[in-house]
């Protein structure tokens, strides 16, 4: 018996979305019947999902329209069967939600329920998680809280940053979509749906540890994960970069690293080397990388002292 065509809409962003996009029209067992994404601008005119669902010859649609009331009856009207969000941040009207025939599924970029809301990715980093993921659930009016269908984990390793973290959830989720489509084929039964447990769910907006500073009261794991959870590069965090205190001057810091030297100076105390500033934390030293003035660009050196000079600093945020 031939496997029953699905009919999908894909509501997604960035290189998620046109892998998604991709994926499913690769496979050719569905139908993709829209792609809603952010119209181009000069920044994607040519690379971005919207560019890319026309280039393949599928409708596009600006992503703003999921907020209106009427989605849901254009949902209805265009006999979808499945309904996919793929790192769209537009919050999907509630009544749409359950217009497609089987059901609704969001691909998020983290481990449910404990990785719910903004920025999971950084999150994680900064709270010192060894294992990450990323889950397929349905969605509900709850954000992140519904049903999970599918979910894979992986190491979080020390190198990880958010962005190879974003990369590693595509890469391992992508093949969670084509696999639920492919148990949406036999009906919506088919899909093996877990509620979460409540309990556990944890949920981040857009707040930012500690204000975007560093306290130097932290450990040096502390510190390190901290300013590693904020490097997006080459794209614009949305954590910023870290500021802290060196000696009395208020800085940007882009890196740090552990030295293994333990500390038995006031957390906080700056040593200058040829290497660039060393900062005490509360068990070791650290020493920072691209560290500038606000608005600057310049490396650890500029601020240095003769190497080998101390200084403590002022305050500790």
């Amino acid at each position: 018996m031939a496997r029953r065509r699905l009919r999908v809409l894909l509501i997604g962003e960035e290189a998620a979305g046109i892998q998604a996009l991709r994926g499913i029209a690769l496979c050719g067992k569905d139908d993709v019947v829209a792609v809603l994404a952010s119209p181009e601008d000069s920044a994607s005119r040519t690379t971005g999902l919207w560019a890319i669902a026309r280039r393949l010859g599928f409708p596009a649609h600006p992503a703003r329209l999921v907020k209106e009331g009427r989605f849901a009856e254009w949902i209805r009207s265009m006999d979808v069967d499945v309904l996919l969000n793929v790192h769209s941040m537009h919050i999907i009207h509630r009544e749409a939600l359950t217009a497609p025939r089987i059901g609704s599924f969001n691909l998020h970029p983290g481990p449910l329920p404990r990785y719910a809301g903004l920025n999971a990715l950084s999150w994680a980093i900064y709270n010192g998680e060894k294992e990450y993921g990323v889950t397929l659930h349905e969605m509900t009016e709850q954000i992140d809280a519904g049903p999970i269908a599918y979910q894979e984990r992986f190491p979080l390793l020390d190198h990880d940053t958010p962005v190879t973290l974003a990369v590693r959830c595509v890469q391992t989720g992508i093949p969670l979509l084509l696999r639920l489509l492919d148990a949406a084929a036999s009906g919506r039964d088919a899909i093996p749906l877990t509620t979460q447990d409540p309990v556990q769910r944890r949920y981040f907006g857009r707040e930012v540890p500690n204000g975007g500073r560093i306290s130097w009261d932290l450990t040096a794991r502390q510190v390190v994960d901290f300013v590693r959870a904020c490097r997006y590069d080459p794209f614009p965090s949305p954590w910023g970069r870290p500021r802290a205190l060196l000696g009395g001057r208020e800085v940007v810091v882009a890196g740090a690293t552990r030295t293994g030297r333990l500390s038995t100076v006031t957390a906080g105390t700056v040593e200058y080397a040829a290497q660039g500033a060393l900062v005490a934390c509360a068990d070791e030293w650290v020493i920072l990388q691209g560290v500038s003035e606000e608005g600057q660009s310049a490396g650890s050196r500029h601020i240095a002292a003769a190497p080998g000079a101390r200084t403590r600093v002022e305050e500790s945020f």
